[in-house]
Parts: C-alpha cells; structure tokens; sequence
C-alpha cells in the first residue's frame, strides 16, 4: 500500500506511510491527507531543475556560514517569503555543522527539511537546501554580491582573519568573489589539479623541441605562474595590482586563514529551453 500511493502522490516512503497510519489504511484518505500537507504537490514537483535562488551569509562568535538555497526561476529570489526563509535557514545554520545537520534543525518548531516542503506546496515551484559551508577565525568578514536583501544575494563570500579590519576583510572578499580562487595557498590546492595542469604545460613546452634540461626550467616558472594565478594568497590583489593578496593581507596587519565562495547554482547543469521554437512547434512551424 505503501509503493501505490507512492507512486499515485510522488509523496516520499515515511510520508506515504504515516499518511495511511492515520488513515486507517484508507488510500483515498491517505492521498488527500497528503494533499492536504502539500506533500504530495512538493514530491510532484522534486525531479525539476532548480538553479536558481540564494546564498546567504551569517556570522556569530567568530563563525561563518554561506548557505545555498536553490528555486527554480529567479522571481522567487524576489520573493519576499522566500528571502524569508533563506535567512532563518543561515541563522541555523550557524548552530550546526554541516547541511545534514541543517535539514534536521528547528525553524520556528519544525525541521528546515519541512520548511522548505511547505514552501514548495505554497509557491509553486521546487526548491532545494543544496549546501552550506563553514568558516571559523578570530574575525569572519563576509561580502554577498548582487545583494537582493541584507545578507543574501547570488554570490556569497567568507573570510576568516587574524589581526587587521572589517575594511581590508571585505576588499579580500570582494576580490574572492571577483576572481574565484581554487585554494587558501599552494598547499591546499587539489593534488589532481596540479598534476593535470602540469601535464599538459609538460606536453605544451615539449612541442617548442628544446632540450629536457630546459623544459624542466621552462615547468618549474610555468608551475609558479598557475600558482600565483588559482591562489587566493598568491593572486595580484585587484584593489591594488601590485600587490599580491598575502601582500596587502599583511600591510594592514592580518592574515587570513580561510575562505569560501558560494555562489547559486554553480556546477548545476541548467536545462536551456527555447521559447519561440515551443511557439512554432505549438503553431505547426518548423
């Protein structure tokens, strides 16, 4: 009984189960009971694509969060209700450490899970927790960019400091946002990154048919050059060019010691849909 009415509502397995609990093993009690939850409306609507919504940032006692809350359209980011939500979401999350903890924080007396099932039952269209993330350091500043409200916007930015100011934190962390880096330094960059890149400066430099010995140099101040290009540390500071971050970071008397970049729907692959041909195919067209 639990599979049909699974399949009959598109609700989740503990969802269907509980709705024939209280129904007295009653089917069509049990889809309206569902209905009525606005289960059923939100499990309908989970397979569509949601790239689209906010990031919002949070801060308290020297701990950042950046939480990416995804809608399907950009109008929802608008909507006031859901800017809403997003918040209470970040200001959990600061209570937790990662976003499975999250789902099962309390919100105004129910998990965020349920707050955002309510939510798509209510607006209309699918939305998803996708990710949090943490950062903690005497001092956490935080940038958003293309704001929409405090504290939320399509790109979240934290960064935690020692020493310096709320003013050279955030000039580190718009250019976080401006220039994506890969890594806090070298050390942490992705080892399968260094060597990808690696290879293929090894297979660009051997084209030019110099001598091994020479290659070898030509790598190592190849090497150096991606390094200072994908590290936050090593990158030339885009408020000041002559100086790399690490520079500027130290002249105002800081050092940073983590960062994170969250910006909405990154990596998710977004369905393109072509409107006029819809038309045309409407119409009969080609």
């Amino acid at each position: 009984m639990v599979k049909e009415l699974r399949e009959t509502t598109g609700a989740g397995m503990m969802d269907a189960k509980k709705a024939l609990t209280e129904t007295d093993g009653d089917m069509q009690a049990a889809s309206d009971w569902l209905r009525t939850k606005g289960l059923a409306k939100a499990a309908k609507k989970s397979g569509r694509v949601a790239a689209e919504g906010l990031v919002a940032v949070a801060t308290r006692d020297g701990k950042g969060v950046a939480v990416e809350v995804n809608s399907e359209t950009d109008f929802v980011a608008k909507n006031e209700e859901f800017q809403n939500m997003v918040r209470k979401i970040a200001n959990a999350a600061l209570d937790v450490d990662d976003v499975e903890a999250l789902k099962n924080a309390q919100i105004d007396g129910k998990p965020v899970s349920e707050v955002l099932t309510d939510a798509i039952a209510k607006i209309g269209e699918n939305m998803s927790l996708r990710r949090m993330t943490v950062v903690t350091a005497p001092a956490v500043v935080t940038y958003v960019h293309n704001s929409v409200a405090e504290g939320m916007g399509t790109i979240g930015v934290l960064v935690g400091l020692e020493g310096g100011d709320n003013e050279i934190g955030r000039q580190i962390a718009m250019h976080v946002a401006a220039t994506s880096p890969a890594s806090l330094g070298q050390d942490d960059l992705d080892p399968a990154l260094i060597e990808r890149e690696k290879q293929v400066l090894t297979e660009q430099a051997r084209e030019s048919g110099k001598p091994e010995a020479v290659i070898e140099k030509m790598i190592v101040g190849r090497m150096n050059k991606f390094f200072e290009e994908v590290t936050l540390l090593g990158q030339k500071f885009v408020i000041n060019p002559d100086l790399t971050v690490e520079e500027a970071a130290k002249e105002a008397g800081a050092t940073i010691t983590g960062f994170a970049r969250v910006a909405v729907g990154e990596g998710i692959d977004k369905k393109e849909e072509d409107f006029a041909a819809e038309v045309a195919k409407t119409l009969g067209g080609n």
